[in-house]
Parts: C-alpha cells; sequence; structure tokens
C-alpha cells in the first residue's frame, strides 16, 4: 500500500494525482479493516477522506490549526499526522482516542466531542493569534448537521465583523444547501477566490469613492446592483449578507481543486466559508446505503456490515421506547422531542407510531428544552429524551425555563453514566450532580428494566419538572421479585437485616447486589437498599436504618460532588453521628475512553474493588 510509504505528514504534498487517488483507496481500506474490529465513527471517516488530504496539502500542519467539529471525523488526520500505528488501540483504554485530544498529539489544535462549537473555538483562536502577532492559518471544519446548532450561528455572527483571514469549511454530506453545483458555481467560487479578483474590486471601489461628489453614489450603486446578480446566481448569499466570503459548493472528493480553493482563501483578509460537499460513507457500499447505521459501530464484518455481536436482551434504550410509544396510545397529550437522536434515544419507533407528536429539533438542546417547556405550558406531557452529556449543554433552559416555572416536562436521560470508548466529553457522568441542584426537579434511577417502566409511568403522572437517569447497553433482569410501587422520594427495601446497610442508585444496585452476597459469605448481615430517587433524596430511610445499623454505604455511578452520596451524608452526620458512613462514586475527574468493565475496575466501583474499600475502612466491620 502507498499509505505503507508515508514517513509524515509533508510526504502528501509529493504525490501526484494518480498517487493521491491510490492513497484515498488506501485509508478507506484501513479504516474499514480497523474499525471493524475496533468500533467506532466510520461513515463520517470515510467521507472525509479527500478533504483532509487537501488540508494537508494545502496547508503547514501543525503551524496552521485545524479544529474538527464534534472531531468523530479526524480519523484520517490522526492517520496522516504520524498515528495509523496506534489505530489498533483506538478507542480502548490507554489507546487511540477517537476525538482530537491536545495532549495526543501536536497536530490536534484543540479537543472537542460535542456540535457545533468549532466556529467559535476557531474564531477565538484566530483573535488569538493576532493580537499576539503570529502568522497561520486557522481552519475550522463543521457539518451541515452541526449547522443545526445555535452556537454556531453565534460564531458565524461575530466571524462576520472579523476583519482578518479565518477559514470555515462546511462539510455538506447529508443537508442541501444549495442545488448550484454545475459549472457555473465552480466558476465563480475560482474567480472570487482568486487574488486578483478581490485585488480588482478593492481598486475599484477606492477609485469611484474618490469621484467627487456623485463618488460615494456610485459605490452605493455598483454594490447594490453586484448584490442583487449574486443573489440570483451565487449560493450562500445567507453567509454573505453576515460578511462572510461565501465560496462553492465544491466537490469534497476533487482533491486539486479542494486544494486550489484552500490555498486560495489563505489569501482572503475576513472570514471566508467554503462550502464542500461529501458522500458519507463514500467507499464502503454497506455505509453508502445506510450511513446513520455506520455513523458509530460495534466490531462487524466487512462483507455484510452486519454486528459480530448481536444484543441477545432489551437495552434500557428499547425499553423506554416501547413504553413511552405504550403510554402515548392512552394519552394523546403526549409529545416527544429529540435533538437529532431519534435512533440512538430510542424515539424513531415514536415518530413512526405518532409523527404529528415527535419533533427532532436538530443538535439544538436549549432549544429542545425550552419549546418542550412552552408545549406544557400548552398543556402538553412533554418527553425529552437525551444523552446524559449532552443535557448538561441545556442546564440554563432546564433551570430558567423549566423549573422555575414548575412545568412538567419529564427528561429521559439516556447513556447516563460510564459509557465506554467515546471518552471524556461523554462519559455520562455529572447528570447527578447538576440535576439534583435544580429546585423543583425530581430526579429517578430505576435499578432493572421493569423499574425503568414504573418510573415512566410514575413520570408522565408527576406534576412538575423530572428526570430519570439510566445507562447505555443491556438493561438489567435481575431483582425482578422486587417491584414496589414508586412512590414520590420513597427508597425500596430490597433486604433488611442488621449492622451494614448498602443504599445504591441505578446501575450500582445490581452491583450493591453481588457485594452483599460476598458480605454475606464472609458472616456479615448485610441490609440492601434500592435507594431510587437522588432528588428528594429518602431521609426516612435513614432513620429507619439508625436503631440497628452501624455502617452505611452509598453508592452511585456519578461523581461524588453534589450526588446521592453526599446528601445521604449529610443528614446522616448531622442526626445520627454514630453511624459510619461511606460513599462510593466516580472520583472527581474526567473519564478517558475504555471498556465500561475496565474502567469500573480501575475507578475502583465494580465489587471487586468495593468489596476491598470496605476492608480497608471497616476492617471486620467490628
Amino acid at each position: 500500500m502507498l499509505l505503507d510509504q508515508l514517513n509524515g505528514p509533508d510526504d502528501v504534498k509529493e504525490l501526484n494525482d494518480e498517487e493521491l487517488k491510490e492513497l484515498a483507496e488506501d485509508i478507506r481500506r484501513f479504516l474499514i479493516e480497523k474499525i471493524s474490529r475496533t468500533g467506532g465513527h466510520l461513515a463520517s471517516n470515510l467521507g472525509v477522506v479527500e478533504l483532509t488530504l487537501a488540508l494537508y496539502r494545502a496547508f503547514e500542519l501543525p503551524k496552521d490549526k485545524v479544529i474538527w467539529d464534534v472531531g468523530h471525523q479526524s480519523y484520517v488526520h490522526k492517520i496522516l499526522s504520524g498515528r495509523r500505528d496506534y489505530f489498533d488501540g483506538l478507542r480502548q483504554y490507554g489507546g487511540l482516542s477517537g476525538f482530537p485530544k491536545r495532549k495526543e498529539s501536536p497536530y490536534d489544535a484543540f479537543d472537542t466531542g460535542h456540535s457545533s462549537t468549532s466556529i467559535s473555538a476557531g474564531l477565538g483562536m484566530a483573535q488569538g493569534r493576532d493580537l499576539l502577532g503570529e502568522d497561520y492559518s486557522v481552519i475550522s471544519v463543521i457539518g451541515d448537521g452541526a449547522l443545526t446548532g445555535g452556537m454556531a450561528y453565534e460564531a458565524l455572527n461575530n466571524a462576520g465583523r472579523f476583519k482578518r483571514n479565518f477559514i470555515i469549511i462546511l462539510n455538506d454530506n447529508n443537508m442541501s444547501i444549495s442545488e448550484n453545483v454545475g459549472g457555473m458555481s465552480k466558476y465563480l467560487s475560482n474567480l472570487r477566490a482568486a487574488e486578483g479578483y478581490n485585488h480588482l474590486k478593492q481598486s475599484v471601489v477606492g477609485t469611484l469613492s474618490r469621484v467627487p461628489v456623485i463618488g460615494d453614489e456610485l459605490v452605493g450603486t455598483l454594490l447594490r446592483t453586484k448584490n442583487s446578480i449574486k443573489q440570483l446566481l451565487v449560493p450562500g448569499m445567507w453567509f454573505e449578507n453576515m460578511g462572510i466570503t461565501y465560496l462553492g459548493p465544491v466537490d469534497g472528493h476533487d482533491i486539486r481543486g479542494l486544494t486550489h480553493i484552500f490555498t486560495e482563501a489563505k489569501k482572503i483578509n475576513h472570514s471566508v466559508l467554503i462550502h464542500v460537499m461529501t458522500q458519507k460513507g463514500r467507499g464502503y457500499r454497506p455505509a453508502e446505503k445506510n450511513p446513520s447505521a455506520f455513523h458509530g459501530v460495534e466490531p462487524f464484518d466487512i462483507g455484510t456490515g452486519k454486528p459480530l455481536n448481536e444484543k441477545r436482551y432489551p437495552g434500557y434504550t428499547d425499553v423506554f421506547s416501547r413504553e413511552i410509544c405504550r403510554l402515548a396510545g392512552e394519552d394523546p397529550r403526549i409529545v416527544a422531542i429529540t435533538a437529532a437522536m431519534p435512533d440512538g434515544t430510542g424515539l424513531k419507533r415514536f415518530s413512526k407510531l405518532y409523527p404529528d407528536r415527535f419533533f427532532d429539533v436538530g443538535i439544538a438542546e436549549e432549544h429542545a428544552v425550552t419549546s418542550a417547556a412552552g408545549m406544557a405550558a400548552a398543556g402538553l406531557k412533554p418527553v425529552v429524551a437525551v444523552y446524559s452529556s449532552f443535557l448538561q449543554r441545556a442546564y440554563d433552559q432546564i433551570v430558567h425555563d423549566v423549573c422555575i416555572q414548575n412545568l412538567p416536562v419529564l427528561f429521559c436521560v439516556d447513556r447516563a453514566g460510564l459509557v465506554g470508548s467515546d471518552g471524556e466529553t461523554h462519559q455520562g457522568i455529572f447528570d447527578l450532580s447538576f440535576l439534583s441542584s435544580i429546585p423543583n426537579m425530581t430526579v429517578m434511577a430505576p435499578k432493572n428494566l421493569w423499574e425503568l417502566r414504573e418510573m415512566l409511568n410514575f413520570g408522565i403522572r408527576h406534576e412538575g419538572p423530572a428526570a430519570i437517569r439510566y445507562p447505555r447497553g443491556q438493561a438489567y433482569r435481575g431483582l425482578k421479585e422486587f417491584l414496589a410501587p414508586v412512590e414520590y422520594h420513597k427508597s425500596e427495601f430490597l433486604y433488611k437485616e442488621e449492622k451494614i446497610a448498602l443504599l445504591a442508585v441505578g446501575s450500582m444496585v445490581s452491583t450493591a447486589e453481588h457485594i452483599r452476597l460476598k458480605l454475606k459469605a464472609l458472616g456479615h448481615a448485610c441490609t440492601l437498599v434500592n435507594g431510587r430517587f437522588i432528588k428528594p433524596v429518602d431521609t426516612d430511610v435513614a432513620d429507619e436504618l439508625a436503631a440497628d445499623h452501624r455502617y452505611v454505604i452509598t453508592l452511585e455511578e456519578n461523581v461524588l460532588r453534589g450526588g446521592y452520596g453526599e446528601r445521604i451524608t449529610d443528614y446522616v452526620q448531622k442526626h445520627y453521628p454514630q453511624i459510619r458512613v461511606l460513599n462510593i462514586a466516580l472520583p472527581d475527574a474526567y473519564v478517558e475512553h475504555g471498556n465500561v468493565s475496565l474502567l469500573r475496575s480501575e475507578l475502583g466501583i465494580d465489587s471487586d474493588s468495593i468489596l476491598e474499600r470496605l476492608r480497608e475502612e471497616f476492617g471486620d466491620f467490628s
């Protein structure tokens, strides 16, 4: 493979057109082979192969700075920047991240993981460059889907006033912004990017403005005429009207054309947006046919495209999907809102059954929450399905628009706790803390799939804001025999003994069940409580335990600060200082990527690690 002969990023500049085509094919084969084993983001990376090669030809990396919005499409960039040999450990513990990481390589200019941030970061970097008197290009690469996020528009608004070079590349692989992809559009893009054109334009305006009396009027007439013609012929006038030069659309798989446009864009002395059309999943037929299914994949068979490990049991997302559809069939006021994640959150089924009551707002979590508040104020029962790490983007809206008004919006918080391979930006380990800090909010976590159903029923009936958080993956099927009715702020006693009490919430209830069995085997009686409600926390359970328990251990898959354990500890220490309390939670840190089971062990929240911690803290519980 030609890919194997590359010794460094600059080698890309030395290749001719045929060699570049061969290299693009090599990269696609490499990506398919590696991601089929490790899992990862496939379709988006297959779509940006030529785009990335053109970036490496037109710019001097890492001196010039490329910021990848979201960052899951940076695999090709990682291959070309010297990390090809690390792809066997992609998204594995201690291995290569699936997102840009500054600590991983000087070629990664900015850490990303969430959407719609690259233009803000790039503009800030360009402003820093100019204030420090430095000389390099800043390029923000943003996808068309990310332009549904409001933050991108805030950044564009400011970029339009920036009077130094700043390049935005719009990678359009789905949403059609313009139909004008033909020869005239290509001609206009090349003409308007050319250095001579820009000098001529400035010269004409300068000359006319010096004509006595009527000069300024002539300039105004010329500009109005020019803009009227451009409105008809040139796509992207919306960007132009913001003060950003628009170039494109450009074929995103034409390396020579892309390199030329990128090179010319460097000469424009203000913000410029290059609209690049790419095909998501290009070069792998299953991904071309169904790019959304190959956005983020588990290990798969290359021949068929099918996952190697089929699910044997339903996940929490599946349980939510079926139950919310059943409830919606009984109550026409139930509506469902998602922020560009109908498949991931399980609302795809709802969208087909109740299309008029389903709202996908795009990558706009803030709008999702406030629009849900408006629906609730109008008398509907909105359910917002969202990943934990994305819900934090709408914290202000939860506080200001939902909870201050005490509106009945139900948040179904998927991917809560450790999610694994996507790393720091995607671990859902803060939601218990930030949701529990908000007045009027009720926060719950189910121990198994049956309890999730019951909590959904409770949440729909609840007359104020509520959140149910549940983890990624297979739903726990144990403890089925324990299903007391869900009552507001009430815990559930699973086993009641004496001396030692384990108080666990959500995913940690099954872990606590294993710990209890191990303690029993060591001769220690042990109570097990399913906390259910993180807010309001059930203090009555502490009162009940006080008479015959000396040790209380809380367990949660969330950071300690502001979580369930701190609330229990605060109450117990104030009222029962004789009881020793130990909190088991995640550390005050960002958790890197890796297999969830391995991460639980490394972070000390698996049953064996917790049992060892109990021995260190309490000895033989004498």
